[in-house]
């Protein structure tokens, strides 16, 4: 992989990192503030308090997940090591 490929494959990475951040904190505002008006309980707590808390947590998981496994690429950043592999 030219040093270029692996630059683009950086940007990408952090691109969709940031896009996951910002769908992260949308879901955190939706699932606390948003359901802050439903009745309900979970284990004695209120609803938007057990989603915006334990959904977040899960949801995040969820969110690497789809990163590590679609987007993230593993690859040599050491040009030594790299020039090795070739010989």
């Amino acid at each position: 992989m030219s040093e270029y490929e692996k630059y683009q494959q950086i940007k990408r990475e952090a691109r969709w990192t940031g896009l996951a951040l910002f769908v992260l904190i949308l879901f955190w505002l939706l699932a606390g503030f948003g359901l802050s008006g439903l009745p309900g309980e979970v284990l004695g707590m209120p609803l938007w308090a057990v989603t915006s808390s334990v959904g977040v947590w899960f949801f995040a998981i969820l969110l690497v997940k789809l990163l590590t496994s679609l987007v993230f690429q593993d690859m040599e950043l050491d040009e030594e090591k790299e020039a090795k592999q070739h010989e």
